[in-house]
């Protein structure tokens, strides 16, 4: 598909599957880390998302990214990054793919 024929929605969900946890070696849209995309008014992006511990030590470094990815892509004009525990991440979150990259199938 080239550039034009995708959805902003796609976009950004394809630049998420860009950003890791170093800690594990599945992006963080498979691993299920990303629980919500809103698009507003002018392209106003919102993400809600978690990490997989609240305790996780480059959780600053992975918002950075996801903000720095997101607000790259054309058409988007601001983006509002929101790190939430509740529901707290499980492994069932991830998809089946993530589950056997990671051995959990």
């Amino acid at each position: 598909m080239s550039e034009n024929t995708l959805t902003l929605r796609d976009r950004i969900e394809e630049v998420l599957r860009t950003v890791y946890d170093p800690e594990i070696p599945v992006n963080i849209f498979e691993l299920g880390l990303v629980y919500e995309i809103r698009i507003g008014d002018n392209n106003r992006v919102a993400i809600t998302m978690t990490l997989t511990a609240p305790g996780c030590p480059v959780a600053g470094d992975i918002i950075r990214e996801v903000d720095e990815k997101v607000r790259a892509i054309e058409d988007v004009s601001d983006v509002d990054v929101t790190l939430t525990f509740d529901p707290p991440w499980n492994k069932d979150m991830m998809s089946e793919e993530a589950k056997l990259e990671l051995g959990f199938m």
